[in-house]
């Protein structure tokens, strides 16, 4: 993975834990979370195609007889959870050291993991100017290459109108939508969170700031440059200016965890400088986001 590869032992240590999903969708029915009972003593369900990676024990040869395709049984106690991430690729998210895009791609990544390995359906979407572009639909442990693939072709440039970009998204029934971003956008969080909502989607915010944006270490007469407009401010940072910005900062912090909240979601605030296995061992389990 070009965004800072996931060697096999860390791989090993992701394999110990999974999306909470009983947790995250514990509002709305049962039945979408697979149980950890295998065999074929359950109920079945429906039928899925095969994905690379899947246990072929569980594909229809009869099936295969009639249309050639290749179809993979599903059980009612095995039914996957569809997951969403939305991914924030403008241009504000390639600032920091290190920066925001990296600490996204490898969350992605390690995100993107859990939800194959325990074989949920998987889709990856990119919020860039407005628009949306989708990966198409991963099934399987066996296409977490792919996904990382997918992940390592993200160019962040533009701006983020993550209203626009997220209305575009047309959901097949009830999911998990997961949201990494800076959250730096025009419009407010509340448009699309209700869109989500009412598209049954039981809602993530990872939100993504920069060491320099969380504690900026400048001083005197500066000039500020817009990294997504390329707007230019001339600022004098006395300690009064940095104690309204740390307030202002707080505040803008503290407004989207309660609109998570008031929207039945997660909410989690991470900086780029934190290392990947604090952010998932330490910070999502806190929140009962992984277990």
């Amino acid at each position: 993975m070009q965004y800072g590869a996931f060697d096999s032992e860390f791989l090993k240590r992701l394999e110990r834990l999974s999306l909470n999903m009983e947790k995250l969708m514990a509002s709305g029915s049962g039945g979408l979370r697979k149980s950890k009972a295998k065999g074929s003593s359950v109920e079945f369900s429906d039928y899925r195609e095969y994905a690379y990676g899947d246990d072929l024990r569980r594909v229809d040869w009869n099936a295969y007889g009639r249309s050639g395709r290749l179809f993979v049984k599903l059980f009612m106690e095995e039914r996957e959870a569809m997951v969403n991430i939305f991914l924030d690729c403008s241009r504000s998210m390639d600032f920091g050291e290190p920066k925001k895009s990296l600490a996204e791609v490898q969350l992605a990544g390690a995100i993107a993991f859990l939800a194959l390995n325990n074989m949920d359906r998987l889709c990856i979407n990119l919020m860039q100017n407005g628009s949306l572009r989708s990966s198409g639909i991963f099934g399987g442990r066996g296409q977490f290459e792919g996904c990382a693939a997918f992940l390592d072709n993200i160019e962040f440039k533009g701006i983020a109108d993550m209203e626009k970009a997220i209305k575009q998204k047309k959901f097949g029934g009830r999911g998990l939508s997961l949201i990494i971003s800076d959250f730096f956008t025009q419009d407010k969080p509340e448009d699309f969170l209700k869109y989500l909502l009412y598209h049954k989607q039981d809602i993530v915010l990872l939100h993504i700031l920069s060491a320099e944006e969380l504690n900026p270490k400048l001083q005197g007469q500066i000039r500020l440059k817009d990294s997504e407009t390329d707007g230019m401010l001339d600022v004098d940072l006395t300690p009064s200016v940095i104690d309204n910005y740390e307030r202002t900062l707080n505040s803008f912090i503290s407004a989207l965890k309660e609109s998570s909240k008031k929207y039945g979601g997660a909410y989690v605030n991470i900086s780029s400088a934190d290392s990947l296995e604090k952010v998932l061992f330490e910070d999502m389990i806190a929140a009962q986001i992984v277990k």
